[in-house]
């Protein structure tokens, strides 16, 4: 028989996980995608995003393309190089779609923690 105070810290060490995705047409991206997503938001281009996610440009690129294509959107407009630099930008609908993602993804958070806790905290 387990008293009450070794059966709280029984159930304390677990944790939850999970993943969350999207879906459309066939296309799913999860966290890694928009994380993806925010890194080009910050450093401007897909070079940049790649080497923060320790990832090549061309693997970041196709994530990209595929993307686009599957969800039948424009994620990503770019300009070429030269005197003033190349660089790469969300588009408006890239922008809007990260940012419901990011409040999608704070509300799971919250109930998962909060259903964690009703059944794991005795």
């Amino acid at each position: 028989m387990v008293a009450g105070d070794d059966k709280q810290k029984k159930w304390a060490c677990f944790n939850a996980g999970y993943k969350i995705w999207l879906e459309k047409n066939g296309g799913v991206q999860g966290d890694g995608f928009f994380q993806l997503l925010e890194h080009i938001q910050q450093a401007g281009t897909i070079t940049g995003a790649a080497e923060a996610m320790g990832m090549s440009y061309r693997a970041a690129w196709g994530k990209i393309k595929t993307a686009e294509k599957k969800w039948g959107m424009a994620l990503v407009t770019t300009r070429v190089g030269g005197e003033t630099g190349g660089g790469t930008r969300l588009t408006p609908d890239a922008s809007e779609l990260l940012g419901r993602f990011r409040r999608f993804r704070e509300e799971v958070d919250r109930e998962i923690a909060r259903i964690f806790t009703a059944n794991f905290s005795l």
